[in-house]
């Protein structure tokens, strides 16, 4: 009996509650290098990546095949010169770098990689801590860590640093609620915030289809939250020079670099978390070989590394935004969307919880009401703009000339050089002409000489 007792399931809380301390330092050290492994290999791969979309070799100079430039990155940055701008906030300057990796480090934690294992003969669980909230402790991650490229900005003194700081406070409002609503949707089908119950929630279906609208939000919305192309507004090369951080060098710039690559890893686990099942191999069960022992974390970095491909291809394939096109995704598009779904969501498990429903009805329901309103959209007359042959000159997208423009003859730095090459020839015929006074006497008339004699 006592044997049976010990043989009891426990929960991923349970185990992880039984852990020793080493393997809790064990679990912190691995997790904590997660993130700059990854970033080394991350680097490499999109630059190798990017090349070939761009039929250009890539790195092939450091290591085999150029495999070592990231390790040549790494050791070349701490030694580059490191230049503080004189009007900088040196405290904030500072403590804007740290503030971006930190959080971006410890946003692993709460991520379940794996079943239940043991190492070095102690039952554990692949994850660091399981707590009832786990999801907003990752989301709060996420979100702190955008405030360092804020203040980043700000404590540059510098023009352009502050314009990406600006964006970027804009950017985290934007699309952290649009994020917000995708998790909603999951937590309410899910009914727990705890990541692991998330995943063990996948087990009869995965939510990246039956969720399909959070999927889609939340992948746009992560793209967004870590600045990356073709949202990466915060740095805008071609507008900002380098956006929050053009005046930081050497290793604040790493940092912020780690931080970047770091906050993809994080998010691209996190939608592995929420929407393809974790650690799961799809179409098996929790009770297969393939679901159980260590291979499930291949599964699960299998679907990261998918995702961080698609940061890839959405850098080498699509151009930047422009600002009030991020601003009209966001909140004209992608909110209203989540927000609606929500409702959608709601409506269905109150359906499923009655009990006089069954999910075949929903969906064939659902299915009947989105054709209905694809009809009407395609129903709906189209906008007709007024026929007019005037040219407009004011209210348009796109700056136009006005009707009356005339091109002048010359340019004003045309009229310069024409005065500057005309003044030594006025001046050479005014000094001529005061020589010619100064050789010849003046000329006394008659009247002069008589008024003179009368004096």
């Amino acid at each position: 009996m006592v044997l049976a007792q010990a043989q009891e399931p426990m929960t991923r809380a349970e185990l992880l509650a039984d852990d020793p301390l080493w393997l809790i330092l064990l679990k912190a050290v691995v997790i904590l290098l997660i993130g700059p492994i990854m970033t080394v290999f991350l680097i490499v791969i999109e630059r190798k990546v990017l090349g070939r979309m761009q039929n250009r070799p890539g790195p092939n100079r450091v290591g085999p095949n150029g495999w070592f430039q990231s390790l040549a990155d790494a050791i070349k940055l701490p030694f580059k010169e490191q230049v503080i701008p004189d009007t900088a906030d040196r405290k904030v300057y500072f403590l804007a770098p740290v503030i971006a990796v930190v959080p971006a480090l410890i946003g692993l934690a709460a991520i379940p990689f794996g079943p239940e294992v043991t190492i070095f003969g102690e039952r554990t669980v692949l994850q660091l801590i399981e707590l009832p909230v786990s999801v907003l402790l990752i989301l709060a991650g996420a979100s702190v860590g955008v405030y360092g490229i804020v203040l980043a900005g700000w404590a540059s003194g510098s023009p352009y640093p502050l314009l990406g700081g600006l964006r970027s406070a804009a950017q985290v409002i934007s699309y952290e609620i649009a994020m917000g609503l995708a998790i909603v949707g999951v937590v309410l089908y899910a009914q727990s915030l705890s990541t692991g119950e998330i995943v063990d929630a996948q087990a009869d279906g995965w939510y990246f289809y039956l969720l399909l609208p959070s999927f889609v939000i939340y992948l746009i919305s992560m793209v967004g939250e870590t600045n990356r192309a073709p949202f990466d507004l915060p740095e805008a090369e071609s507008e900002l020079v380098g956006g929050f951080h053009t005046e930081y060098s050497s290793m604040k710039f790493a940092m912020f670099f780690l931080a970047e690559y770091t906050n993809m890893v994080i998010v691209s686990a996190f939608a592995t978390t929420l929407f393809l099942g974790g650690w799961m191999f799809p179409f098996v069960g929790l009770d297969s070989p393939l679901n159980q022992g260590w291979w499930p974390v291949l599964w699960f970095f299998g679907k990261m590394a998918l995702l961080l491909f698609g940061f890839i291809w959405l850098r080498g394939t699509l151009p930047r935004f422009r600002y009030d096109q991020f601003m009209k995704l966001g909140w004209k598009v992608l909110i209203p969307v989540g927000l609606v779904w929500i409702l959608v969501i709601s409506a269905i498990r109150a359906l499923r919880t009655d009990g006089n429903v069954s999910t075949s009805q929903i969906l064939i329901v659902g299915g009947i009401v989105i054709a209905v309103l694809v009809l009407l959209t395609l129903l709906l007359p189209e906008k007709q703009e007024p026929e007019s042959d005037a040219v407009p000159v004011t209210g348009s997208d796109y700056p136009l000339p006005p009707l009356d423009l005339t091109v002048p003859t010359t340019t004003p730095r045309q009229k310069a050089l024409k005065k500057a090459r005309s003044a030594p020839k006025a001046v050479a015929e005014r000094s001529e002409g005061e020589q010619a006074e100064r050789a010849e006497p003046a000329s006394v008339t008659s009247g002069k000489e008589n008024s003179d004699g009368d004096v």
